[in-house]
């Protein structure tokens, strides 16, 4: 499923315009993304957690040359799923 196909399903799941959920996804990811840049957490019950995590710098290769190189380190998002969306899987 693609940004288009979920805007289509919240529309009419929610009974709005495409506008207003593409708004509203929008919104959501906007707040989200606010959120952990701000290195805080998002949690949806049911669905799962939204964190940061830390990858430390690091000494990696190049195939195609074998030459090392250093690799920063960075900020990552994680996604931790919640138990019910564990379940709805299985």
């Amino acid at each position: 499923m693609n940004k288009t196909a979920l805007i289509e399903h919240i529309a009419k799941n929610a009974d709005i315009s495409k506008a207003a959920a593409t708004r509203a996804l929008d919104a959501t990811i906007g707040a989200v993304k606010t959120t952990l840049r701000k290195g805080g957490t998002v949690s949806l019950v049911g669905f799962g957690t939204f964190a940061v995590g830390k990858r430390a710098a690091r000494v990696g290769r190049n195939p195609r040359t074998g030459a090392t190189l250093k690799i920063k380190a960075a900020k990552v998002p994680k996604f931790r799923p919640g138990k019910a969306l564990k379940d709805a899987l299985n």
